[in-house]
């Protein structure tokens, strides 16, 4: 989305031309579709809209209208520009998904609800981000597990688990094909995504350690091949503006396969192959500039360094290009990551001790214990990587005190993964600009039982001191920030929206009341 592009993506039962059409408006692009082990996709990209505008638009297929469906109970599906200089930018965002069930175990649906409240005439976003775990490749519906028995015998490995890419589009289908009301949503709403290790595996990329365990599985070469290039055609390939997919060396390839009436599975999987391999060969974060306003999409999951003598959330390359992006002469800043860069701090001291006693700060038993406490508690976020959370503090105070152009108002961090929501504000050092952590998670994964009362304990003031303790046995240098959480955590399914306007920052928690319904959590103005 842009002032006059928009992308339309579209998954056909066959090879065919789609159409993006609206006829009152002068619309008509077209794109033949490639295909991916015997799925057929196109992506279409509309470059004849004004700044501004709202337009109603039709998909056809060989010139048979498909979309809107015939009687459809959701208004027309709408292609919507932004303003050259937008006044307001509304953002909403959340993470964690599961997929629908008929049992509904994981509460009302927060991403579902939102699509009805929009098409009730609701306010509509601009943006809707979608920061991790938008699939379940490791937890799955009794519909996921009955499409599995057809394909595999009882038995076989992986258990209750994806294993290709086959998989991975089956699951894509019932998290958003099969559910009407986010369905018309994506049709309507420019959507931007980012993994965690869900879309993928728990735990995925968690350490060196954990590298080498999956490597010494026999599926587990053909379930991240699929996994990674699944995400790269369901999700990375809509985040890049359209200049920039045009110049992506395998999309370039995919396209040309298909001109002459190939598949390009296979330069699919030699992409996603490498992908996992050398993580430097790929980027999957991504940054857009809306007005006065900055919003930067890292990848903390594939792009992380993990060797026997160095670990980092980010790879070298990786962090010199989150450097470049962070910088002022900006109203806001927005940095999402799918791990929530200010825990609370109990489980940020926690983290950083379990991570120098896992690199041997207690002795090779205690790396041994450390290693398997970080896998089993899922110890592995910002906090993990100690000298990856003061490198890109250093980041952010420099933008915050003036230092790369004039100081925001605000400078957020946006997440998910944890299973609740909460606002945490840095308190020290003194800056500029107001720095802030909101989380919202999950769409639809209600954090349950002991879970849900530990993470509520790691939250009260003053839980924080022991672990804090035994970091600094461990010799961990206290962070630079301080920070408190202010509001939360809520653990309902939830819904963010961060509203901008000229330098005021506000954020809105919204949590399903029915399956058709919102009612608010909290609204939150961050900047004075």
């Amino acid at each position: 989305m842009s002032e006059r592009t928009a992308t339309v993506w579209v998954e056909t039962d066959a090879p065919c031309e789609v159409r993006v059409v609206s006829r009152e408006h002068g619309v008509d692009a077209a794109a033949r579709t490639f295909t991916l082990h015997g799925h057929h996709y196109a992506i279409v990209d509309v470059d004849t809209l004004e700044p501004g505008s709202t337009v109603p638009y039709e998909v056809t297929l060989d010139g048979e209208t498909v979309w809107p469906e015939p009687q459809s109970p959701f208004p027309p599906s709408l292609i919507r520009t932004m303003a050259s200089e937008p006044d307001t930018l509304k953002i909403a965002f959340g993470s964690c998904r599961r997929s629908p069930d008929k049992a509904n175990r994981h509460g009302l649906d927060a991403l579902a609800a939102y699509g009805h409240a929009l098409a009730s005439g609701g306010e509509r976003p601009d943006v809707l981000l979608m920061v991790g775990d938008q699939v379940y490749a490791d937890e799955l519906s009794d519909e996921m597990r009955a499409f599995i028995a057809q394909r595999r015998k009882a038995g076989q490995e992986p258990y209750d688990e994806l294993a290709d890419f086959e998989d991975y589009t089956y699951l894509y289908r019932l998290a958003w094909r099969d559910d009407p009301a986010v369905r018309w949503l994506l049709s309507t709403v420019p959507t931007y995504t980012v993994f965690d290790d869900h879309d993928i595996r728990d735990d995925w990329n968690t350490s060196y350690a954990w590298r080498q365990q999956m490597e010494a599985t026999p599926w587990w070469r053909d379930r991240i091949i699929g996994g990674i290039g699944s995400y790269w055609i369901y999700q990375h390939l809509g985040n890049l503006a359209p200049e920039e997919r045009a110049a992506d060396p395998v999309y370039k390839a995919v396209l040309a396969a298909a001109e002459h009436g190939g598949d390009g599975a296979e330069i699919l999987d030699e992409f996603a192959d490498r992908a996992d391999r050398d993580p430097a060969s790929t980027r999957w974060s991504y940054a857009h500039d809306w007005g006065g306003t900055r919003l930067v999409v890292v990848d903390s999951r594939c792009s992380r360094l993990l060797t026997s003598e160095r670990r980092g959330m980010l790879d070298d390359e990786e962090f010199r290009w989150l450097d470049e992006q962070c910088q002022g002469d900006r109203d806001h800043l927005l940095i999402a990551s799918s791990l929530p860069y200010l825990l609370p701090r109990t489980i940020h001291n926690a983290e950083n001790w379990n991570e120098a006693m896992a690199e041997g700060a207690w002795g090779k038993s205690g790396a041994w214990v450390g290693e398997k406490m970080r896998q089993a508690a899922d110890l592995e976020h910002w906090a993990a990587f100690n000298a990856s959370f003061r490198a890109v503090a250093e980041d952010v105070l420099a933008v915050a005190r003036g230092e790369r152009g004039a100081a925001p108002a605000s400078i957020s961090f946006l997440s998910g993964d944890i299973h609740y929501s909460y606002l945490a504000r840095v308190t020290s050092p003194d800056t500029t600009s107001t720095i802030s952590q909101i989380v919202c998670s999950p769409f639809r994964n209600q954090l349950l039982g002991t879970f849900r009362w530990a993470n509520k304990i790691a939250t009260v003031p003053g839980t924080a001191g022991a672990f804090r303790l035994l970091a600094r046995l461990a010799k961990v240098a206290p962070p630079p920030l301080r920070w408190r959480i202010t509001e939360g955590p809520w653990f309902d399914n939830a819904i963010a929206t961060v509203q901008l306007s000229g330098r005021e920052c506000r954020v809105r928690w919204r949590t399903p009341r029915t399956e058709t319904e919102l009612s608010e959590l909290r609204d939150i103005q961050l900047t004075d």
